[in-house]
């Protein structure tokens, strides 16, 4: 069931909307029978949260043609949705980057960005220093949530284990700077002590960050 306090999206909205506004943060193009499954409520309710979110501009309809019947609505979040969710002080991190690049150049930034990473990593690192991957990635994705990047475990196969986020706080920063999306892919490298791949990503305009996690030699 979507949990509505995963992530904010607005103080001034009941909790089913936004229960609402997570979901569709981690299903795209949900239908409104997944909807009221997830809120647990029924059709008409949920409809009824839906509208007054359409009318906000927040969520957006479009309609998938089936072979019978009529075509069947799905839901997404609009573009101005984005700004509902957890961005992490963006406004004033990329003045800073950018100011930085004015005044030193672009790699005195990736350096910032580098050396950010470091720092991070070495706050966290006790904390994914035991266990199997499995079990250093379901820490990880803990951390990430409580970062703001609604992080959960996707697939799982014999020595890999998929990571995905929903949303990305730093999605300004990483749109100007991508050299931030490398950096967080070497710090999750040293943090997990195995190899990480990307294959989708949120400033790519991909609906997920898709991480996955496999092990390395030498590695616990």
């Amino acid at each position: 069931m979507a949990d509505p306090d995963a992530t904010p999206p607005s103080s001034g909205y009941s909790s089913p909307k936004r229960g609402i506004l997570v979901l569709l943060k981690r299903s795209p193009d949900a239908s409104l029978s997944d909807i009221a499954g997830e809120l647990g409520v029924s059709k008409v309710a949920a409809l009824g949260h839906l509208e007054k979110l359409e009318s906000d501009g927040l969520v957006v309809r479009s309609y998938e043609s089936g072979r019978v019947g009529r075509p069947r609505v799905r839901f997404r979040l609009s573009p101005g949705a984005t700004a509902l969710f957890p961005q992490g002080y963006t406004e004033m991190s990329l003045c800073a980057l950018e100011f930085i690049e004015r005044r030193l150049g672009r790699n005195a930034v990736a350096e910032l960005l580098s050396q950010r990473a470091v720092e991070t990593a070495d706050r966290h690192r006790s904390r994914l220093a035991e266990g199997t991957l499995p079990n250093r990635v379901e820490e990880l994705v803990q951390i990430r949530t409580e970062g703001g990047y609604m992080a959960e475990i996707g697939s799982r196969r014999a020595g890999s284990v998929e990571l995905l986020e929903h949303n990305c706080p730093i999605l300004a920063i990483a749109e100007r700077f991508p050299e931030a999306c490398e950096t967080e892919r070497r710090m999750f490298e040293s943090l997990l002590r195995a190899k990480v791949d990307v294959s989708h990503r949120v400033v790519a305009g991909d609906p997920v960050c898709r991480f996955m996690v496999r092990e390395r030699k030498g590695s616990p």
